[in-house]
């Protein structure tokens, strides 16, 4: 009777040590599961589309289906083999990840569209490696068929103009080129579609008779580049850029498009609104006086430490639009800061070293008390 008692003493500080490490690897996986998981529902839950402008004066025929929930992502920035760290890519493609899909389960949005610099060394890339980056990005960015994903040619997918042949916003060159040529051309056959399209049914113009006619609306344009602006002085908001390089003037063709090709822009499409990436910081710019451009900031943490992207409530004829932040990066670390402190504290006070600077105190007030 005595060894099998004394056998279920020595087996109770097993027990208790088993059941300590129990509850730490729990305290663990709780902290990990929050910042690495659950604080992307907790924060993307907080954000709603806007309601359409035009929603209380929308015509009898409108209904809430054709208004088009759009989001809009910019500079996600795919690290490649050549300078990419691969516990950085890990990290940045984890969180750009978890961001986008619990934006699509939560929101639900039609269409996605990221405006350019999706890969980080695509004009560097040998055929292996892009075939691996374009791997990566389908199962970050994989999406139901009910969403469209629209992607968006940026300088560090393919090149910048003085680099490779490439189309989209960099192609606007204005030197004559062949590809900026057709590019040109096909603009200026949209904007004559569209011109005809406005024109009152009574009008006639010869010019338009055979022209296919589409929906008469103002076209929203959609860019990598911005169109010209001076620098980002005027840019306000927390995720503006910094303000030591807010004064920074932009170089034109490098950092915006030129003014030729920006006026171009302007002239041929009369945009409503002007949507675009390449800066990494958000800004608000009204071109002519009523343009209004909004320029979203980078999607991934490695290039800010609060990125977010645009939840937009398009209609035919208006627009609303609503910033969603992501976490924020220094606040994760923070969490994990504080959890790791409080980790250590706890495995200090269950094997009591703790107890003597506590008792050396008690002791030193006891002494004092007594005097």
């Amino acid at each position: 009777m005595r060894s099998s008692s004394s056998t279920a003493v020595k087996s109770l500080p097993l027990k208790r040590r088993l059941y300590f490490l129990l509850k730490l690897v729990c305290f663990v996986v709780s902290v990990l599961m929050f910042c690495e998981f659950l604080i992307y529902y907790v924060v993307i839950f907080q954000c709603r589309w806007p309601e359409a402008k035009g929603g209380a004066h929308v015509d009898k025929k409108e209904t809430s289906t054709s208004v088009l929930k759009a989001m809009i992502l910019a500079d996600t920035h795919l690290l490649g083999e050549i300078k990419g760290h691969w516990l950085d890519k890990l990290r940045r493609e984890w969180q750009m990840e978890r961001s986008f899909q619990t934006a699509l389960w939560l929101l639900q949005p039609d269409i996605v569209f990221i405006l350019g610099d999706v890969f980080d060394e695509g004009k560097w890339s040998l055929p292996q490696a892009w075939a691996d980056d374009v791997r990566r990005f389908r199962k970050m960015f994989k999406h139901p068929v009910s969403t469209e994903l629209v992607v968006i040619v940026g300088n560090h997918d393919i090149g910048f103009h003085y680099d490779f042949v490439i189309v989209n916003s960099v192609a606007l060159e204005g030197d004559g080129c062949a590809v900026c040529r057709t590019s040109e051309a096909k603009l200026a056959a949209l904007s004559h579609k569209l011109n005809c399209s406005q024109q009152k049914p009574n009008h006639s113009d010869k010019r338009c008779s055979d022209v296919e006619k589409l929906p008469a609306s103002a076209p929203i344009l959609l860019q990598h580049y911005p169109l010209y602006r001076k620098s980002d002085a005027e840019c306000t908001g927390e995720d503006s850029a910094p303000p030591e390089e807010k004064n920074i003037p932009f170089k034109e063709k490098y950092d915006v498009l030129s003014q030729e090709a920006s006026q171009k822009l302007m002239w041929w499409f009369h945009p409503r609104l002007i949507l675009s990436g390449h800066t990494h910081s958000a800004c608000e710019v009204l071109h002519a006086g009523k343009i209004p451009e909004i320029s979203v900031p980078s999607f991934s943490w490695r290039n800010r430490n609060n990125p977010s992207f645009i939840m937009g409530s398009i209609t035919p004829t208006d627009f609303s639009l609503q910033k969603c932040f992501l976490p924020y990066e220094s606040r994760v670390f923070t969490v994990y800061c504080a959890a790791g402190a409080l980790l250590v504290i706890l495995i200090l006070a269950h094997f009591q070293l703790l107890t003597p600077p506590f008792y050396f105190a008690q002791r030193l007030i006891s002494k004092h008390k007594a005097v």
